[in-house]
């Protein structure tokens, strides 16, 4: 089993900035591929952003050049760096992860595995 813990989420104006982190345990960190999707209310789950295990990343379209996603292996976290947040990045933010490659997860847009419980992030206009 894996478990992913989200913190980082709050309350934050618009053009301000926040870091998520998910923190990882259970099974070796470095054999999974990360991801960090959202979800909004009244809307269905999107996709974020996610970085393989050997450090490529993908990102939406809708948070490229804001949004940065990292990872520090030695401390089984995964970050998410989100600058110049707007209203419409209000959403519920999930942590998952997946062993299987990024590039069949992502472009069949198939189900993680495993995921966290969320955390809220809200920002005001």
């Amino acid at each position: 089993q894996v478990q992913l813990v989200e913190s980082g989420g709050g309350l934050v104006q618009a053009g301000g900035s926040l870091r998520l982190s998910c923190a990882v345990s259970g099974r070796t960190f470095i054999n999974y591929g990360m991801g960090w999707f959202r979800q909004a209310p009244g809307k269905e789950r999107e996709f974020v952003a996610a970085i393989s295990w050997r450090g490529s990343t993908f990102y939406a379209d809708s948070v490229k050049g804001r949004f940065t996603i990292s990872r520090d292996n030695a401390k089984n976290t995964v970050y998410l760096l989100m600058n110049s947040l707007e209203p419409e990045d209000t959403a519920v933010y999930y942590c998952a992860a997946d062993a299987r490659d990024l590039d069949y997860l992502l472009r069949g847009n198939h189900p993680w595995y495993y995921w966290g419980q969320g955390t809220q992030v809200t920002v005001s206009s």
